[in-house]
């Protein structure tokens, strides 16, 4: 599926309803796993600490961050639909947010993406996505949630 490209409030409101696509895989590393721990200061050794988590750890290495992963939305959502004319987009809202399994280091997510509502706020273009956080070779989503988006369209 390509990428769709939206122009307008008018464009976006005929997808409601509609899968609007899936990104690509992106593989979830070590380093980027640290780099989110030094940010959010949260270095609990599950995420942290390679050797301890192989030993110690349900998983037997180590796993992201559940917040790291929703972090990623923005950028998979912006493989699946490029978003033209805009003066400003905000990240509005994340609602009914599920962690249903671990990301563990080195797999691979992708977004899959669904427009559930579109409303015209004076102008504003909110836009609510149904989306789920995959991960490759797994049944079971990394996350499911509503991620709304505010888009003021010139």
């Amino acid at each position: 599926m390509s990428k769709l490209i939206i122009g307008s409030h008018e464009e976006f409101e005929a997808y409601l309803g509609k899968e609007l696509g899936v990104s690509d895989y992106l593989k979830i590393t070590q380093e980027q796993i640290n780099q989110f721990a030094t940010a959010t200061i949260d270095h609990q050794w599950i995420h942290t600490d390679p050797e301890r988590a192989a030993k110690e750890g349900p998983f037997k290495s180590t796993i992201a961050h559940g917040y790291l992963t929703v972090s990623v939305a923005p950028y998979l959502w912006a493989q699946i639909a490029e978003i033209h004319n805009l003066k400003m987009m905000i990240n509005y809202g994340v609602e009914k947010l599920k962690f249903g399994q671990p990301v563990l280091v080195n797999n691979e997510v992708r977004l899959r993406a669904k427009l559930d509502s579109i409303v015209n706020l004076r102008g504003i273009t909110k836009a609510q996505l149904k989306v789920t956080l995959e991960i490759k070779d797994n049944p079971k989503p990394a996350f499911t949630a509503m991620i709304i988006f505010l888009y003021h369209f010139e």
